[in-house]
Parts: structure tokens; C-alpha cells; sequence
């Protein structure tokens, strides 16, 4: 047998071979490879997190923990919920209580609003009523005004007692001062006061308020806790 003596021919003939052999081994190993999961998919089923911004895109039969006067009574769906709660279904705010579970509750209901400060109280000018030692009627006992500073006050309830921040800012910086970065939970409220306004924080917003009683919005909250609609 004889050899071809051009040594282009016996090393075409190899790397013919070697391509051979390198596509056979990739068709073994590659055909018993898993396929690789698919990007983004979860590597643990489950473990479902809720924004409360996300919320109220929930289905209608989804039941959550329902607070009535703020009490957890059970599961129910957020209709079912509102309707216990003798309220429209989008008057409940809805989140992850403090067990991380998905809740339901009214706005607020948690934290009633507190008393107004005191001092906003006598510096209104009002007056506590004394008997006249003459004739025994009801007389209005003389107090010294209470010059207030000037400027607008804004003050925060720590829970229990008012605290001034400031003395003088506007409203929308009051807002910021009080509850930039803070959220509170479904149910919850923080409380503030900007001269004769009551602040209620709740959940995706601030409210209002003229009587500490009737609240309406003031800004809305975003999920990363800020107020992007208020200006300087």
C-alpha cells in the first residue's frame, strides 16, 4: 500500500476527520443537555409580593384579611369587605398588613384623628365662660391675646403630643417635611397640622381637612412614598 507523498493530501485528510469527530461528540453530550430555564422565570413558585399602588387590580374573587372598625373578622373578597364595611368598594384601602398578608380596611380606621393643639386653641382667641359675681350670669372671662408669629406653623403628632416643625413654611413644604419617604399601611394614618388644617396621611396620599373631621385629598402618593404633584 502506498502513501500519497503530497503532505497537503494526509492533512486535509485529518482535519477532515477531526470535524467529523468534533460534530459526532457535540450531537452526544449536546442531545442530553436540560434545556436552561427561561429568562426572568422565578426560581421559587409563589412568594407573591403586592404594591399597594398594584392592589386594587386584584380579581373580584381573591379573598383578603377584612378589618371592620378595625378588627380582623376573616377572609372575605374586597367587595364583600366593603359591603361589612357599609362602604363603596374603592373606599378601602388595600395592601400587605404587618403579618405580609393581603388586607382590606377603611381609611384611617386604625388612627381616628387626635385633638387639636392647644395652643391653636388659645390662640384663636376663645374664651372660657365665668360667672358674673354680680348677678350670677354667664360672663366672658377676660384672657391676654396670644400674638401668634408670623408665617404659617407646621406641626406633626408624635401619638401623643403636637410638635412643632416649623414655624413658618408653606403648605406643600409642610406636606413634604411631615411624609416625604413615609408610607403608611391600609388602615393606618399619620396625622399634622398647617395653621387651621388638619394632614392625614394614608395610604397613596395626604388629606385635608377644615373641622378635623371631614377630610378630602391634598396630593397623592406614589410607591416610592414621594408627592411628585406638589411644587415649592
Amino acid at each position: 500500500m502506498q502513501f500519497p507523498k503530497d503532505n497537503r493530501v494526509i492533512l486535509a485528510v485529518g482535519a477532515g476527520l477531526a470535524i467529523l469527530a468534533a460534530v459526532v461528540l457535540a450531537l452526544m453530550f449536546g442531545g442530553s443537555r436540560e434545556p436552561a430555564p427561561a429568562t426572568g422565570a422565578s426560581a421559587e413558585p409563589g412568594g407573591l409580593q403586592v404594591d399597594l399602588a398594584d392592589a386594587p387590580a386584584l380579581e373580584p374573587t381573591r379573598e383578603l384579611r377584612c378589618f371592620v372598625d378595625g378588627q380582623f373578622i376573616g377572609m372575605a373578597t374586597l367587595s364583600d369587605c366593603a359591603r361589612r364595611n357599609g362602604l363603596a368598594t374603592d373606599a378601602l384601602d388595600v395592601g400587605l398588613d404587618e403579618t405580609g398578608n393581603l388586607a382590606a380596611a377603611p381609611t384611617a380606621s386604625f388612627a381616628p384623628p387626635p385633638t387639636l393643639p392647644t395652643q391653636e386653641l388659645a390662640a384663636s382667641g376663645e374664651a372660657d365662660p365665668v360667672r358674673d359675681p354680680t348677678d350670677g350670669t354667664a360672663a366672658t372671662k377676660p384672657e391676654p391675646r396670644v400674638e401668634r408669629a408670623s408665617g404659617t406653623p407646621c406641626l406633626r403628632f408624635t401619638g401623643s403630643e403636637w410638635r412643632q416643625i416649623s414655624a413658618d413654611m408653606s403648605l406643600n413644604q409642610c406636606v413634604r417635611s411631615l411624609y416625604a419617604g413615609t408610607c403608611v399601611r391600609p388602615g393606618d394614618a399619620q396625622y399634622g397640622r398647617y395653621g387651621n388644617l388638619t394632614l392625614r396621611l394614608v395610604p397613596r396620599r395626604v388629606e385635608q381637612s377644615n373641622d378635623n373631621a371631614r377630610f378630602r385629598i391634598l396630593a397623592d402618593q406614589d410607591r416610592n412614598c414621594q408627592f411628585p404633584g406638589l411644587g415649592g
